[in-house]
């Protein structure tokens, strides 16, 4: 089976030097198209559902629907908990079969953000589950989730993160934000700091608003995952609009649907190739 525990895949992406994609999933469709791409990449990646999008399914429906297709799959994956808000989200999360974990305590003071970070840490050491935490305010539209934070990474904090919480991956802040209201500005200079102090990979989000130059470039520095989530909701939702505006009387729900899963299938295969163009090609 494809789906892997969040260590190996890691060591996968660090083995083949190539950035672990990690794609947001909301239903049946946008999951299949997801999987369907990682497969045909054949490039070790991710599938994400934050607990905002949780409430239209549940932790278990999810795991299911990936279970059942990675069981017919070669490409190795991870299933993330994105953005897990509560000690609660991780539990719920890991128990149903997630094999990846984000702890996101951004919003906290920086001794709380530890402090929640270490007691997920410890929670998830016992299924032998890494965990994402994340140091900086990623500013922007998650969801429907609005953050008008916008705090880069301090780089003296760093080390002192990482060795206290003993986080497997860290989420930073270098001017990525979410979702596309507004501009993404990368700060290379903070981005090659960060990756020289951090004794751990480091995760960007927001990269549906970034453009390929700009991805293809963050896979030189010690990136290990890319968050993508903005554009396959876009896709989606503008498959079914086009349809419906190309004939509104169409009920053939299953004809449309299966337009908008290869849609956004389409997007997450050419991102997974674009973001490792280079290492693709070394």
């Amino acid at each position: 089976m494809a789906l892997v525990n969040g260590y190996t895949l890691l060591r996968e992406a660090k083995k083949k030097k190539t950035l672990a994609g990690a794609f947001n999933t909301t239903n049946l469709e946008t999951t299949l198209a997801i999987l369907d791409a990682i497969e045909e990449s054949n490039i070790p990646s991710m599938i994400q559902i934050a607990p905002t999008n949780i409430v239209l399914s549940g932790y278990k429906y999810i795991v299911d629907m990936v279970r059942n297709r990675a069981s017919a799959m070669k490409t190795p994956f991870c299933l993330h908990l994105d953005h897990g808000k509560t000690f609660e989200d991780v539990k719920q999360a890991v128990e149903a079969g997630f094999t990846s974990i984000m702890i996101d305590g951004s919003h906290l003071p920086f001794e709380e953000n530890i402090q929640l970070t270490k007691e997920v840490v410890d929670f998830c050491g016992g299924y032998n589950i890494p965990v994402e935490a994340e140091l900086g305010a990623i500013t922007g539209k998650e969801d429907d989730e609005v953050n008008e934070a916008d705090r880069k990474t301090d780089p003296n904090q760093v080390l002192e993160f990482v060795k206290r919480t003993g986080c497997a991956t860290l989420a930073i802040s270098v001017g990525n934000v979410h979702g596309f209201e507004q501009q993404p500005k990368i700060d290379f200079d903070l981005l090659g700091k960060l990756s020289e102090i951090s004794p751990v990979s480091l995760v960007i989000h927001g990269g549906s608003g970034i453009d390929d130059k700009t991805l293809q470039k963050i896979s030189q520095y010690n990136v290990v995952k890319l968050n993508i989530g903005g554009d396959l909701r876009r896709a989606y939702i503008r498959s079914i609009g086009k349809q419906y505006e190309a004939n509104n009387s169409e009920y053939n729900l299953i004809k449309v649907l299966l337009k908008a899963k290869g849609d956004v299938q389409q997007v997450v295969y050419n991102k997974i190739l674009s973001m490792n163009l280079l290492n693709i090609h070394r």
